[in-house]
């Protein structure tokens, strides 16, 4: 077997490469002359608002973002945006913006999806970008249910869900995105809220400094049909018991004055939920976001509710420095030089005549 050493990767800052402008930014400048037209209380208008926000700040000049997306009402986002974008075709949003991430190093890629777009007919799709760590950013906008086209049940609709498709309840087991990221070797997975504009916004700014693949799942309320699907980790009174916060370096400990924690299964090597005391407080994880082994965020992951969401992890599962497919498919052109022609192709020793 023949097998050729590739060229060591640069590590660099994912908007590396890309042209900066020196003149402040605004929002404003940000915004399309679009009507933005979602369904009234919809989360897609916060994050779009979140986005819209943050975008200035990352000092890259507008003609060198583009959004791409694929079908479904989180794929609306390049309309309203005054960026360069495409409305693509329904799950093909990253294979589209692998051609252009890997073509075209002076642009910072997005991907707009939802959780039918994403994980139904595009997951294969989504499997191989996370595989390659191309460089772009996924913002997976999940419902749980299919929103464009009128509430049909979703590949992360809960079991039992009755919906127009399953008037008898689901029997679908849901995909959990944050556990098919991590498995796919991700190398920045993360989950955030649409309702908590301060967290959201600095996810996202995380995952687009992150060069490779960043995947962002995005708890999103559907108001007409799935309204309250996230209310355990969004209600004042709840989300404080709901959340699991994550911050790298940190225990992780949440509830009202922290009095639940996470602590390794000893038996099982799975992660559980625990009340801390004096007798297990030095058990407690301390999340390793940079952590090159998936092992541990796939377990946290694994807390996620696969019926209806009672309890979460919310923050950076996993942030790692991978080589890219993109920087090294660009290293591997420089090095072969100048390319044969297509006759010499066809002329060479892999070539037979049939007679």
């Amino acid at each position: 077997m023949t097998t050729v050493d590739l060229p060591t990767p640069r590590v660099a800052d994912g908007l590396d490469g890309v042209p900066t402008t020196a003149e402040p930014q605004t929002r404003k400048e940000f915004s399309s002359d679009q009507e933005v037209r979602w369904c009234p209380g919809c989360g897609d208008y916060a994050v779009l608002a979140a986005v819209q926000g943050f975008l200035p700040d990352l000092g890259l000049r507008r003609e060198n973002i583009v959004f791409i997306s694929g079908i479904g009402c989180a794929a609306r986002f390049p309309y309203y945006l005054d960026t360069y974008g495409m409305h693509s075709i329904h799950g093909r949003a990253p294979a589209i913006a692998t051609g252009l991430a890997t073509t075209r190093e002076d642009l910072s890629d997005w991907v707009g999806t939802g959780d039918g777009d994403a994980l139904s007919i595009g997951g294969n799709h989504l499997i191989h970008a996370l595989r390659r760590n191309v460089n772009m950013t996924i913002l997976l906008f999940n419902n749980r249910i299919y929103g464009l086209t009128k509430g049909q049940y979703s590949p992360t609709s809960e079991p039992g869900k009755v919906t127009k498709s399953t008037p008898f309840g689901s029997i679908d087991r849901p995909l959990n995105p944050i556990s098919l990221a991590l498995g796919a070797e991700g190398t920045f997975v993360a989950r955030t809220i649409d309702s908590d504009r301060k967290h959201l916004t600095a996810v996202l700014s995380e995952a687009a400094r992150h060069r490779g693949t960043s995947l962002v799942e995005i708890y999103q309320n559907c108001p007409i049909f799935n309204d309250g699907a996230f209310d355990a980790v969004k209600d004042p009174n709840t989300r404080d018991e709901a959340i699991i916060g994550l911050v790298h370096g940190e225990p992780i400990r949440f509830g009202v004055g922290g009095h639940l924690g996470l602590i390794r299964n000893r038996d099982s090597g799975s992660v559980e939920v625990v009340e801390v005391d004096d007798s297990n407080v030095d058990d407690v994880i301390v999340h390793d976001a940079y952590a090159d082994d998936p092992t541990t965020a796939f377990a946290l992951s694994r807390l996620t509710d696969s019926g209806v969401v009672r309890r979460a992890p919310i923050g950076i599962f996993r942030q790692v420095e991978r080589p890219t497919y993109d920087d090294l498919s660009r290293q591997q052109l420089e090095l072969a030089g100048d390319a044969p022609s297509l006759q010499s192709l066809i002329d060479g020793p892999a070539a037979w005549r049939v007679s």
